[in-house]
């Protein structure tokens, strides 16, 4: 698994990128491989908005989802990221990003979503106080979730998992809002906290606690796609030119916030998001976007799902997840079409 210079774009990837926008007209023209293919099969496509800034490409990729030919573009608003898994099994959402372990765990329940591709890896970070300086110092310590089952709680229950605790007894967990938990940990009423861009460079930026890990830089973390794309199953199953179409867009938003930081954090504050320009662009800068070609999203799968066994978190095997829950055919055609 390629590792070289993992916080910024290779010769291959700025090459590669380049070609396909030299200049925003990209976000104009719809590509050749849309224009030969058969109609879509919907012109409706139904995606989640949330506070999470690091599903960028799909809030970015607007217009290139618009070149594609989607007419009716719809983003659902949801106060928390937790809340997309539940938006694609209702069918509520059509297509999104989503991390990688909440994923799992909607596959453990036999929810109708399918995985699709990879995205981008890390974005998470950790924070603790002084006095704590690893993730085994977490053990009867207190730490603050937006939600129990959501992707802070779910990431860090694998990550105590991993270094030999048990995240159902041996962590003290309370829930509180992101922004409430920011303070606690700044007032040192909580002892550690895992954040989502703009969380960590707010956190890094003002000096609250300091990094336990960075899931960007930080192995096994970095190794592994954080958020990946996962449809609903019978939208699929249904349309898959649509499917197809869909994420090439947003594949592409990923290679353009690799290759172009600046304006891409630019345009993701001009959609309103709440975050500062320096914020976004730091993390356009810090997340390795255009590395979706060279990570298996089946590896990353694999790993959570052991991970989240060992918890005692899922039921399924890691291998009957991948095999019920994944559908590789349109990434496999995408990385043909994409490569440099």
């Amino acid at each position: 698994m390629k590792q070289d210079n993992p916080t910024g774009p290779t010769r291959r990837e700025f090459l590669k990128a380049a070609s396909l926008c030299t200049s925003w007209a990209l976000f104009k023209l719809p590509s050749e491989s849309a224009a030969a293919e058969p109609a879509l099969e919907t012109t409706r496509l139904k995606l989640v908005r949330t506070t999470s800034i690091c599903q960028a490409p799909q809030y970015i990729g607007e217009e290139l989802l618009r070149s594609e030919g989607f007419t009716d573009i719809q983003y659902i608003a949801k106060a928390s990221p937790g809340e997309i898994g539940k938006a694609l099994a209702s069918g509520e959402a059509d297509i999104n990003l989503h991390f990688a372990g909440p994923l799992v765990l909607a596959l453990d329940a036999d929810d109708p979503i399918v995985i699709l591709s990879g995205n981008h890896v890390g974005c998470f970070e950790l924070f603790g106080t002084d006095k704590i300086r690893a993730i085994r110092d977490l053990k009867g310590k207190t730490v603050a979730v937006p939600a129990l089952e959501s992707p802070p709680y779910v990431f860090l229950s694998i990550m105590a998992a991993h270094v030999g605790l048990d995240p159902r007894k041996d962590i003290h967990w309370i829930t509180r809002p992101p922004a409430e938990s920011m303070q606690m940990l700044a007032e040192l009423k909580i002892d550690a906290y895992l954040g989502f861009p703009p969380e960590p460079q707010e956190l890094r930026a003002k000096k609250i606690g300091h990094v336990l890990v960075n899931s960007v830089v930080d192995r096994p973390w970095s190794q592994y796609f954080c958020c990946m794309i996962a449809g609903n199953r019978e939208f699929v199953q249904k349309n898959p030119v649509a499917t197809k179409r869909a994420m090439r867009a947003i594949l592409k938003a990923a290679d353009l916030c690799s290759v172009k930081p600046d304006q891409s954090a630019q345009l993701l504050v001009d959609k309103g998001f709440k975050t500062t320009r320096q914020f976004a662009l730091q993390m356009m800068k810090e997340i390795p976007y255009g590395k979706w070609r060279d990570y298996d999203p089946e590896d990353t799968l694999r790993f959570y799902a052991l991970r989240l066994h060992e918890a005692g978190m899922i039921k399924q095997s890691p291998q009957k997840i991948i095999s019920q829950g994944t559908d590789w055919r349109f990434l496999r055609e995408l990385k043909k079409e994409l490569k440099a």
